[in-house]
């Protein structure tokens, strides 16, 4: 059985953590990386791992749900819920989408209402609440991935080989007058939570995804 995983942003409310994701996502051998609600992201801290990460985009959570209901998913919230299990007990059963909470609220109602089951990364310290959502994010893929049986990585010395760098990736997104119209819908909506810098010009190219999600 193929066992592949996915790392799903909502509402992370620091934009250049996507960037640093990113590059833990494709070290630890995510699938695809899925932006819900606006497309644009900071993408300090990914040290070019952008290249190698095939990113889709949704409009909405249930969009995103629907999609990887299809690949035959099960959706996990990072969070720590009275319901959630330590993920180093790899309580994992097929491919798996993993769903970050925000950084200073956590899940919201919604988000955790789309998780099949959530899981949680044991502390042994006294000295902070939580982890920072990419911290937590590379524990989390880590240990999918060991569960998984992926294989490791060749090495070069000091350091493990980095592919080629792809020629173009594929489109994940095809605009049309509705999508942009409903897009548009959408970041009103969610101006307030703090994940997108709503005073950058909104048709700003600075996003590495205006090329990955634009038509040829």
């Amino acid at each position: 059985m193929v066992r592949e995983s996915y790392v799903v942003v909502h509402n992370i409310a620091k934009r250049h953590n996507v960037g640093t994701l990113a590059r833990s996502a494709t070290a630890f051998g995510v699938k695809e990386l899925i932006l819900v609600g606006r497309r644009d992201f900071n993408s300090f801290g990914s040290h070019g791992s952008t290249s190698h990460l095939p990113f889709r985009h949704f409009h909405s959570l249930s969009d995103a749900r629907d999609f990887l209901k299809e690949k035959d998913c099960d959706i996990c919230g990072v969070e720590i819920t009275d319901s959630a299990l330590p993920v180093n007990e790899h309580p994992f059963k097929r491919s798996t989408a993993f769903l970050l909470g925000n950084e200073g609220t956590g899940l919201s109602t919604k988000e955790c209402e789309m998780c099949d089951f959530f899981v949680y990364i044991p502390q042994f310290g006294c000295g902070t609440a939580s982890l920072n959502v990419t911290v937590a994010a590379s524990i989390v893929l880590h240990h999918f991935g060991v569960w998984a049986g992926f294989p490791e990585r060749s090495r070069d010395g000091h350091k493990f080989i980095v592919a080629e760098r792809p020629v173009k990736q594929g489109k994940y997104c095809t605009e049309t007058e509705e999508s942009i119209v409903h897009e548009r819908k959408s970041r009103r909506e969610n101006a307030s939570n703090g994940f997108f810098d709503e005073t950058r010009n909104a048709e700003s190219t600075s996003s590495p995804l205006d090329t990955l999600f634009t038509e040829e």
